[in-house]
Parts: structure tokens; sequence; C-alpha cells
């Protein structure tokens, strides 16, 4: 995608987070203190996430969201300049702290717990995306997650769809999904634990994705994939149901995976559209299979040299 940041392939209404990252030997129990082996501080909060991983891929990347007037949020507001997002219509909360995620990472398995205080994240509003207008209508995808009020998100996809572009929710943290939103969206990305959150159906194989997906779909996304960690994805669209396996790889740290799958999938569906659907889900599964074997969010995703034989 050729650079013109007037009229972005992706934008992304969302949250930003400053990530706070503890590493142990395990996971503590209720009660219980541990000894951590390291502490760091990286950029996070599931859209900024999503926004830099496309944005190292190669698209064009708009961002609308809050910070706070501090230092973590002056520290994010750079960050996506080193990355390539456009700041336009990065906002500042007065009186509010910039979002902060505390991360525990089990160094064993990679897996990990989080903590989210949304901070400004929470006074993220319809005027804000209003103000947003022709970087939504401009857009080729729309990325959203429910880290910020729903409000917010649900008049980002209303000027979305009024100007043509395509709409992927990423439904994280699980959260009940008003029927306006499922409507207004065209691709629902959740986990398997969001899907079962909000589904309030069991998702414990890839036959169980398949039949909630199916549920989602009939609510209103043309497209529906619940990602399913080391096992891959289930997708459902106009075109069928079908399981698509992951590599097998070594984790290292789990935290922001996701988030390079949703990522990475935007940017195949607004930098690629003439590839087969299948075929890009396929693609976005390795590109959160490299993202695993490295630290961090942010600092695990893979930039576009990397991944070259994925992008032609």
């Amino acid at each position: 995608c050729a650079v013109s940041l007037q009229d972005p392939d992706i934008c992304m209404v969302g949250s930003a987070m400053t990530d706070l990252v503890v590493r142990v030997a395990r996971l503590p129990r209720p009660g219980e203190t541990l000894f951590g082996s390291s502490f760091s501080r990286g950029f996070g909060g599931k859209g900024s996430n999503q926004a830099v991983m496309a944005a190292r891929l190669g698209a064009r990347v708009s961002a609308v969201v809050k910070l706070g007037r501090d230092s973590f949020g002056d520290a994010v507001l750079q960050n996506y300049r080193e990355q390539g997002v456009d700041t336009t219509f990065v906002g500042f909360a007065e009186g509010e702290a910039s979002g902060v995620a505390l991360i525990t990472v089990d160094e064993s398995s990679g897996q990990n717990v989080i903590t989210i205080v949304p901070g400004a994240n929470s006074t993220l509003s319809q005027e804000d995306v209003r103000r947003a207008a022709a970087a939504v209508r401009g857009a080729k995808v729309l990325i959203a997650q429910l880290e910020t009020p729903v409000a917010a998100t649900l008049e980002a996809f209303r000027l979305a769809k009024a100007g043509g572009a395509l709409t992927l929710l990423n439904p994280a943290p699980a959260a009940d999904l008003p029927e306006e939103l499922l409507a207004l969206t065209d691709v629902l990305i959740p986990n398997e634990l969001e899907a079962a959150a909000i589904s309030g159906q069991p998702v414990t194989s890839s036959q169980d994705a398949l039949v909630v997906a199916e549920g989602f779909r009939r609510q209103g996304p043309e497209t529906v994939v619940i990602t399913l960690g080391g096992r891959g994805a289930v997708l459902v669209s106009a075109d069928g149901a079908q399981s698509i396996p992951a590599e097998t790889v070594p984790a290292v740290d789990t935290t922001g995976a996701g988030d390079a799958f949703v990522g990475s999938l935007a940017y195949f569906l607004a930098c690629a559209p003439e590839l087969p659907l299948p075929e890009a889900v396929t693609r976005a599964c390795r590109v959160a299979s490299l993202s695993v074997q490295r630290e961090g969010a942010q600092t695990s995703f893979p930039h576009r040299s990397e991944v070259l034989d994925l992008l032609e």
C-alpha cells in the first residue's frame, strides 16, 4: 500500500495502553506472593497493537484514541509516530491518566494474565469519532475492540458503513454486544474464551467454535473468525465453514498474539483484497505464530521485511 495518510487503508478506533509486564516462573495462586524474574514497560492496548501490526506490514493506518496528559501518554504518541501510525486524531483527556495493562507472564508456558485500567480510554466519545469522520469514512477497513465505550464504536461503525468501509470488530474483553453493533459488523473476530462468554455456549473444540460462529453470523456479521490459540482458527462466511490450523511453535510469550492476528488480517483485507479469505486467515495465523516466539506485545510483532513471503 502506498503512503498517503489522507486516505488510510485502515482506521483504528479504540484503545491505547502502557503495558507493565512481570515475568514469573509460574502464575501466583490467590493470596500468594512470588518473586518475579524481570519487569519491563512496553506499548499495548488491543487497538494500538492491531494498528501497529498493520502498519508494520505496510498499511496506511490512522488511530482514533484518547490518552492522558502524562509521561505514558507522551510516550504512546511518540511510539505511534515511530511506527508510522497517523496521529491526527489522537486526543488527550484532561484530568485522566493514560490507560495501563498489568501483565503477568508464566515463563514456563508463555501464558499470561492481564488486568486493564482503562483511564483515558474510557473517555473516547461519539464526538471524538465524529471529529475523525474523514479518516473513518475514508478507510478501506475499520477496526475496533471493546476496551473503549461502545457508543463510540457504534458511531464509528455507522460512519464507516456509510463510507463503504469494511468493519472489523474484535469483541475483547468480552461483553454483551448491542444488536445494532452486530448488524453493522462485517467481520467478527473473538477468541475462544470471548466467543464462549458472549454466546453463553462452551467453546472447547473446533467443532464447538464452528457452531458458535454460525450463531454469531446469524446475528449480522458476514464473516466470523474465532481464534483458537495454538490450534489456529475457524472461519465461517458466505462460502462455508472451515477449520484453519496453525503452525506448532515453541511459545515464549502469548501476549499480543491475538492482536497480531487481527492487525495482520486487517492488513490482508485492506491491502490484498484479491486474496481468498481462508488464505488471508492462514497468513494471519502465521504472523501470530511468529509473535508468540518473542517476548512482549508490539515488541514481538514482525516487520514487513521478515514476512515478505506472506505479503506476495
